[in-house]
């Protein structure tokens, strides 16, 4: 529940999500699911040469189990946030 609560907090702002296969897409983080299903919208793969077929997708559905990375905007990161979800984590709270 940790990711969860903290992916909640990022909605309605710029992520780029790197899947298993290698294909990054960058948008906007529009809702977070408790399995991390990510839907973004407003998408843009990050290599356009090597996925071309890709370009026309405005919006898309990604499982939680195909993703390898999320890639947080700076601003994006609070880190007073994450040490208490770590903490309550930690309690069992």
């Amino acid at each position: 529940m940790l990711f969860f609560s903290y992916f909640k907090e990022l909605v309605g702002k710029e992520v780029t999500v790197e899947l298993k296969n290698d294909l990054a897409i960058s948008g906007v983080l529009h809702s977070v699911d408790q399995y991390l299903n990510i839907k973004l919208e407003n998408t843009r793969v990050v290599d356009q040469d090597r996925y071309p077929h890709m370009m026309s997708v405005r919006n898309c559905f990604i499982r939680g189990s195909v993703v390898r990375y999320v890639q947080l905007p700076p601003d994006g990161v609070d880190i007073d946030i994450l040490h208490d979800a770590t903490r309550r984590e930690a309690r069992g709270v």
